[in-house]
């Protein structure tokens, strides 16, 4: 099977994963936008997480294969299709429109996710990232596996915790003495991890933006495996930093531009607004059979069928107006002088705040951290002690906006903003 792809061209899919691919859980993901409302004000981000799957898979497979390019017995096989699994299915349980729809996910004791898996606290709340483990590991979807299982000796909780970044059996992941764990978990969920490396590019490319691109190859080229005391970390050569600097900026761009932008910031806050005053109108079901049927239209049609404000308001795409924003701690003092005004005066506002943090390398307690491999003397560093490049990137970025519908606001509220903002 051959699928053509934008960003990566022609992808070739084994019958093992075609089998994956043609389950109707997996086909669900046609039908949910990478980038939730973000089409509202890029009309081109209509681009799907079904395809961004299969190109976290390509650019998954790009790298094993650079990185174990003489290797091809039955052991790396397996290897090399779980992780590739890995990446395909890291976004299988994926809600409706965007991360706001977590908010009406049952309890993860609700999913009965398999003891292995090793969940420390199931009274919290789930996450898509629950209903991608339980998929992959007991639910009817779990069978679209046995011909990786049939063919590559693949195992289905071995791509579970490849996702989740623990192991209940890392002899699964060694190959003579050494646990290839650690790098291949950094393929799947790391800060240089595939599914960035795609994201960025493809939401740049659909968005119709240059901000997210970069040079994927050189990068790619420059990855290599660090061994130390038996565990394989994924290393970059000392000479990629400037590379690996160009990603952290490409995505400090598509965060400003893209993924902070006003309007889709808001209809989230929005979509939580109709959430919690139509509290019967919308909720996930714990059984995954059930969420098959959970996609953008699904909950689109929801919003279309109600009556409520928010719901109306989401649908026309009329968010409340923009009336202050503010940078980081910039200006703050003033946007919180008009949240005053508006608590003052009674008058129903949104608040919303984004934050992202575009690099965890200065924690200590950073799990698996990426190394570095110098050139000359092969020394193995962690890559927040072979340079201070990234101290830079370690502060959250935040941009905090204020919002309220102009036919709300009076005229001696209005009044009030005017003179602290001048």
């Amino acid at each position: 099977m051959e699928v053509r792809d934008p960003i990566h061209g022609s992808i070739q899919v084994n019958k093992a994963e075609s089998d994956v691919l043609e389950h109707a859980f997996f086909q669900r993901l046609r039908n949910i936008k990478q980038l939730g409302f973000s089409d509202y004000i890029f009309p081109g981000a209509t681009h799907t997480r079904f395809l961004h799957s299969i190109g976290v898979m390509q650019t998954v497979s790009k790298v094993f294969e650079k990185l174990f390019s003489n290797q091809s017995n039955k052991e790396w096989l397996r290897l090399k299709e779980t992780v590739k699994l890995a990446g395909l299915l890291h976004d299988i349980g994926h809600a409706p429109l965007s991360h706001s729809t977590e908010s009406v996910m049952p309890l993860i004791s609700d999913l009965k996710i398999p003891k292995r898996l090793s969940i420390q606290d199931d009274s919290k709340q789930a996450t898509h990232e629950h209903y991608t483990i339980k998929a992959i590991t007991d639910s009817f979807f779990t069978e679209s596996l046995d011909t990786a299982k049939k063919d590559f000796g693949t195992n289905e909780f071995a791509i579970a915790e490849l996702i989740t970044g623990k192991t209940s059996d890392p002899a699964y992941f060694t190959i003579k003495g050494v646990n290839y764990f650690p790098l291949l978990h950094q393929l799947v969920s790391s800060e240089m991890d595939c599914d960035r490396m795609d994201y960025l590019l493809r939401d740049s490319y659909f968005c119709g933006v240059s901000y997210g691109k970069f040079d994927l190859d050189w990068l790619i080229d420059n990855f290599n495996i660090a061994i130390e005391d038996n565990l394989a970390s994924l290393g970059i050569s000392e000479r990629a930093l400037t590379s690996f600097d160009d990603f952290l900026l490409s995505r400090y761009h598509m965060f400003l531009m893209v993924y902070f932008h006003y309007r889709a910031v808001c209809l989230e806050k929005m979509m939580y607004r109709y959430f919690a005053s139509a509290e019967n109108e919308y909720s996930i079901p714990n059984s995954i059979e059930q969420y098959l049927q959970h996609d953008d239209h699904f909950l689109l049609e929801v919003l279309k069928k109600s009556g409520n404000f928010w719901a109306k308001k989401i649908i026309k795409n009329h968010i409340p107006n923009k009336i202050h924003e503010c940078f980081g701690a910039n200006d703050l003092e003033n946007l919180v002088k008009i949240e005053k005004v508006f608590q003052d005066e009674k008058i129903d506002y949104i608040k919303c705040e984004s934050k992202g943090r575009l690099s965890k390398y200065s924690d200590q307690s950073t799990h698996y951290p990426i190394k570095v491999v110098k050139q000359y003397n092969n020394k193995i560093l962690n890559i927040q002690d072979a340079t201070d490049l990234f101290g830079k990137y370690s502060s959250y970025h935040s941009v905090t906006r204020i919002h309220a519908y102009h036919s709300n606001i009076s005229k001696v509220a209005l009044n009030r903003i005017n003179e602290i903002l001048t």
